[in-house]
């Protein structure tokens, strides 16, 4: 029922590829909604710290290695002088501030 939504559904990887460090569990009480049952779920993530957690792992972006740091570094190169050679050849106005 809670993979309907995409914040369980993300939750439900994290805590599932971690599961020695976060373990939450909410049974769901007599006669409760699922909309209480989702409330209590959504405050015992938000008290235990693990959505500043999956937060970060989201957006987290792996270092470069050296050679792709080179490579990126001679694109921009060639870059800026494919476009220094239309400028000067009048092919391209200056935009920048």
């Amino acid at each position: 029922m809670l993979q309907a939504y995409p914040l369980a559904r993300m939750l439900g990887f994290i805590l599932h590829k971690e599961r020695s460090k976060h373990m939450i569990e909410v049974k769901r009480k007599k006669g409760e909604t699922f909309e209480s049952l989702l409330r209590r779920f959504q405050r015992r993530i938000q008290q235990g710290g693990i959505m500043l957690e999956v937060r970060k792992k989201r957006f987290h972006a792996r270092s470069k290695n050296k050679n792709q740091k080179r490579e990126s570094a001679l694109r921009r190169e060639t870059k800026r002088e494919q476009y220094e050679y239309l400028y000067k050849t009048g092919q391209v106005k200056e935009t920048r501030k």
